[in-house]
């Protein structure tokens, strides 16, 4: 029998803070997105204007990753000690000064470097997961985390035709403008994002502090576990997806003839794909399957897009095919993020999305070094041959699962 509230006092509804604190953050990760998404489809045509060759090109879109691996970790251990929102704050100022620096490059080498700033902001994705498991019951964390993902892709379907339109005025503009962007975000979150992470327990002890790269080596030392398969299968996704994203403007240029002022409408239809699945369709689809099914169809589903496009030799045959990717990955991601946070130690998710982040870096380095090189040197076929190899081969571990009782439902009681 519920407690009937007492004499005076309205009663007070926990999921209206819970949406209230998930609106924001949603809204500020879909506004870092969309600054993020209006340079990035322009960088390897920028460096293609700087006579650079596609190994140089396939460094300087690595370098994003490389920052962010080696950042993810530390700001997971900040956001478990002094708080969720502190990390992200600085974050978007990290965002920011790496925008200013790229409106500003006038040679590969600044785009090197203002790509190694904005990844080292970036590395605070694994903190917003942690802000959406302390946020949300691990019963409706799936669905909540499509929606976050929602945004992001929300921001990736928008932000690149906002950067084809801004390239019309100067080079110079769409850095400018994902800087304003970003220090608008900043503020905005400054002001109303609160504090996500709870306060310990009465008698309950913090984390013990061991050395930021600990837990990325338990990893490595102990690949069976729950946490580290779930891990395995993020880090080749994200490879499978980058290796895509890497060449596509260079696949697209080469074989249909995209060029910089037209490439950001293809982002928007791939973008497109990616919202309506994670905001619409994912929750009932979680509700349907449980989370390691969900799993396990966008693993099979990204390897199979990753097949299928060099074999599309013209537009009405890529359009299906190019669906088939932003299905995978919005079935796959949120699914595996979500079962990450169920084996966690909840004193330690921040950590834990942190080196999952590290993985999937590392996974961000190679996919557009390897990708670019194949691209060159092998054919144009294999940088998307191989990401679709490596994510079925991986994609192995997800039907050897044991997943906790509470994940196998979306829609079972915290």
């Amino acid at each position: 029998m519920k407690a009937a509230p007492q004499l005076g006092r309205p009663a007070v509804d926990p999921s209206r803070g819970e949406f209230a604190r998930l609106s924001i953050l949603i809204a500020i990760a879909f506004v870092d997105m969309l600054g993020s998404a209006v340079v990035f489809p322009l960088v390897p045509l920028y460096l293609l204007r700087f006579n650079a060759a596609p190994v140089v090109i396939g460094l300087v879109i690595a370098a994003f990753s490389i920052a962010q691996l080696a950042s993810s970790p530390i700001w997971g251990r900040l956001s478990d000690h002094r708080g969720r929102r502190p990390a992200l704050l600085a974050g978007l100022l990290f965002g920011a000064m790496g925008f200013t620096i790229f409106g500003l490059a006038n040679s590969a080498l600044i785009l090197f470097l203002s790509r190694l700033i904005q990844g080292a902001g970036g590395g605070t994705t694994g903190v917003t997961q942690a802000y959406i498991t302390d946020s949300v019951p691990a019963g409706r964390r799936a669905q909540a985390l499509g929606w976050l993902s929602a945004a992001t892709n929300l921001g990736v379907m928008i932000g690149p035709v906002i950067g084809s339109l801004a390239v019309r005025f100067g080079h110079s503009w769409p850095g400018f403008v994902a800087a304003t962007l970003c220090l608008i975000n900043a503020i905005c979150a400054w002001k109303w994002l609160p504090e996500s992470k709870p306060p310990l327990p009465p008698g309950e002890t913090a984390p013990p502090r061991r050395p930021v790269w600990d837990s990325a080596w338990q990893i490595l030392r102990h690949p069976r576990g729950a946490v580290p398969r779930l891990i395995w299968i993020y880090a080749a996704g994200m490879l499978g997806l980058f290796t895509m994203t890497s060449v596509l403007a260079l696949y697209l240029n080469a074989e249909f003839a995209i060029t910089e002022a037209n490439i950001g409408y293809v982002f928007l239809y791939i973008g497109a794909l990616s919202v309506i699945m994670r905001s619409l369709l994912l929750g009932p689809i979680v509700h349907r399957l449980g989370e390691p099914w969900t799993l396990r169809c966008g693993t099979i589903l990204l390897s199979l897009g990753l097949c299928l496009y060099p074999l599309a030799n013209s537009w009405w045959l890529l359009a299906p095919v190019m669906a088939l990717i932003p299905i995978g990955t919005a079935l796959l991601f949120p699914a595996t993020t979500a079962l990450m946070s169920h084996a966690s130690d909840k004193r330690e998710v921040g950590t834990t999305m942190g080196v999952a982040q590290t993985f999937a870096g590392i996974a961000r380095v190679i996919a557009p070094i390897v990708a670019t090189w194949s691209f060159q040197h092998v054919g144009h076929s294999w940088p998307f041959l191989l990401g679709g190899i490596i994510v079925a081969l991986v994609g192995i571990l997800a039907f050897r699962l044991d997943a906790p009782a509470h994940a196998l439902r979306a829609t079972e009681p915290a």
